[in-house]
């Protein structure tokens, strides 16, 4: 019998979309595989530290019982600082589980993917803290304010590299299973939608606890465009969208998923469940390939 392959997960970004990731990884262990390698990107980074520290289940737990009030309670506010939200909570809500410690503490060799603000250049986070790295590859720009780390000025690893297959490559995987969480149905990119979205909801509230006038008004009622993060969001997995159909041209993952999720915004971290399905469910439509490759 062959001996088995050393496994590498690429876990892609993709904002709240990225809880896909739980529900991939536990239909994974279900199947009896379990990973050597995690490269992460931006909310891949936050479920890979997880997962390679041994706390996804608590991880999965945490989003499960996340609601939109208590994200809202996590969103730090930091309007002059090159972003939305600080996102410190966010990030650091790994550490209540133990893994505020050094990324060569993990159990599974981990990488952090995050983008230098200046040069342009993808950024591996192997060793240091493992906090700070996985906030800085959260970075979502225009959502969250880059992370100062080592001299350098980050953000989101999913402008350089969203799905890092070519991180486990070079960790020494020699099968590479790549989860995408911006799966797009054909032709769309941006759907319009009657709802308000979590920037708009924080900007009503804040609007409601401030004296009239402080605020301006919204614009009268007609055809509603894009909202202003929906935008964001859109151009950003545009670009992300090419850049990785681009790079897995030229270094594919031996099986990627794709997982499309469309009504699914980057900040609504509070729809977990249908996120983690989402996940279970693209594993569990590929076991065959997957069981192939993986050799079990």
């Amino acid at each position: 019998m062959a001996a088995r392959p050393r496994i590498g997960l690429a876990l892609g970004s993709g904002g709240a979309r990225g809880w896909c990731h739980l529900g991939a990884l536990a239909a994974l262990e279900d199947m009896g595989i379990r990973p050597d390698v995690v490269a992460g990107c931006s909310m891949g980074a936050l479920v890979g530290a997880a997962e390679a520290g041994g706390k996804r289940a608590e991880l999965q737990d945490w989003a499960l019982d996340l609601t939109q009030t208590k994200f809202l309670g996590l969103v730090d506010l930091q309007l002059s600082a090159g972003g939305l939200v600080a996102g410190k909570q966010i990030a650091n809500v790994l550490g209540q589980w133990g893994l505020d410690c050094a990324i060569s503490d993990l159990a599974l060799p981990f990488t952090a993917v995050a983008t230098n603000l200046e040069t342009g250049r993808e950024v591996w986070l192997q060793h240091g803290r493992l906090l700070p790295a996985v906030r800085a590859s959260l970075s979502i720009p225009g959502v969250f304010t880059p992370s100062y780390l080592d001299g350098r000025w980050l953000v989101d690893g999913g402008l350089t590299n969203p799905v890092p297959v070519s991180v486990c490559r070079a960790a020494g995987a020699d099968v590479v299973l790549s989860i995408n969480p911006n799966g797009k149905a054909e032709g769309r990119v941006w759907q319009p939608s009657e709802e308000l979205g979590v920037i708009e909801q924080l900007h009503q509230q804040l609007s409601e606890s401030l004296p009239e006038g402080w605020l301006p008004k919204p614009p009268p009622r007609g055809p509603v465009p894009p909202q202003g993060f929906d935008v964001v969001s859109s151009s950003l997995d545009m670009l992300t969208d090419y850049l990785r159909r681009t790079r897995m041209a030229a270094d594919p993952a031996d099986v990627a998923l794709d997982i499309c999720l469309p009504d699914l915004t980057v900040l609504e971290f509070f729809r977990a469940e249908e996120s983690i399905n989402a996940g279970r469910a693209a594993i569990e439509a590929q076991a065959e390939q997957i069981a192939r490759v993986c050799k079990i």
